[in-house]
């Protein structure tokens, strides 16, 4: 429910399913695998780069609505580069950043801004 002045106006209700990065890596598998397999990496991380620069065009340009649209586009093609190469993104993204930041260990990185991790 949103205000408009003084009135009420009744928005409806989208509901989406909770889905976890292990759901959705196995979602984009279920739905591409064979495609991807078939398709190969090299050709693949090329899809994955094109949706890079849409979403640096939408980050210069576009709306929520479209930048929302090219962050997913460019999780599922690196989710579809870890499915062909077999790795489970969950326990990577665990390992890496489960214990807080893997240059200083802390949950609030304080590494100098000129360090890449």
């Amino acid at each position: 429910m949103a205000t408009c002045g003084h009135r009420l106006i009744h928005l409806p209700l989208i509901t989406l399913p909770m889905i976890t990065f292990r759901d959705f890596q196995s979602l984009i598998r279920n739905m591409y695998y064979e495609k991807d397999v078939e398709r190969g990496v090299e050709a693949t991380f090329l899809w994955l780069m094109e949706e890079i620069g849409e979403l640096a065009t939408a980050v210069r340009s576009g709306t929520k609505e479209e930048l929302g649209a090219e962050f997913a586009d460019v999780f599922a093609w690196l989710t579809t580069i870890a499915n062909v190469k077999g790795i489970d993104l969950m326990d990577e993204i665990a390992k890496k950043y489960g214990n807080g930041c893997p240059g200083c260990g802390k949950f609030v990185c304080d590494c100098p801004d000129n360090v890449k991790i």
